[in-house]
């Protein structure tokens, strides 16, 4: 006898899953602008976004072995997806314009907080070593980048000079800190947006670089 299906199955709304799904759209709405940079056709924009959007979580659930992964247990993710193509293409014109780059790059870095804050939460839900924690907060936070830009024939920006990657792994540093000092949850989620935020748009603000060897 088959499972029963559920069109809308229930979500798990709280402060950071809304987080989460605004992160999803804004890096989503990233992948389909470098998309459309490259001249890509509508399903070209839809797998940039989509890969951007998920990615770095969907290979954070493999390596962890929470499977089925977030995005096929919650098809809303695939939603949030389509509807950044959407805007995207809908909004072309205003996207290119100045301000909406800047607005992208803020909500960027609050995506970015947040998908880390779940990595890192994530993975000592899994019982993994600390350290391990922090990487995979690193990972869902710029994996989906660096799928993107590999598909588009570029080198990854968290490759590069760009203080990004830093960013989260310092701010996972700041979570498993504040978790094991008995903080609370929210407070801790809190502190660790706020912190690879500040150091992702100060980076931004006054160009700031790792070394080249």
């Amino acid at each position: 006898m088959p499972n029963e299906f559920n069109l809308f199955p229930p979500l798990p709304w709280s402060f950071l899953f809304l987080q989460d799904l605004i992160g999803t759209i804004v890096f989503a709405i990233s992948g389909a602008m470098a998309a459309r940079q490259h001249k890509m056709d509508i399903f070209g924009l839809f797998i940039l976004a989509f890969v951007t959007g998920v990615g770095g979580g969907t290979l954070r659930d493999v390596m962890i072995g929470s499977t089925p992964v977030f995005w096929i247990k919650q098809p809303i993710y695939v939603l949030m997806i389509t509807l950044a193509v959407i805007l995207t293409a809908v909004l072309k014109h205003n996207i290119d314009k100045k301000g909406w780059q800047k607005g992208l790059l803020f909500f960027d870095a609050i995506g970015l907080g947040v998908f880390t804050v779940i990595g890192v939460q994530k993975g000592l839900d899994f019982g993994v070593h600390p350290l391990i924690a922090i990487a995979l907060g690193g990972v869902t936070g710029c994996f989906g980048g660096l799928i993107r830009d590999i598909l588009r024939n570029e080198v990854p920006i968290i490759l590069q000079r760009e203080i990004y990657v830093t960013a989260s792994l310092i701010g996972g540093a700041i979570f498993v800190l504040f978790y094991y000092a008995g903080v609370e949850s929210r407070w801790v989620d809190i502190v660790t947006i706020s912190s690879v935020i500040f150091i992702r748009l100060l980076a931004i603000r006054f160009n700031l670089n790792l070394p080249r060897i």
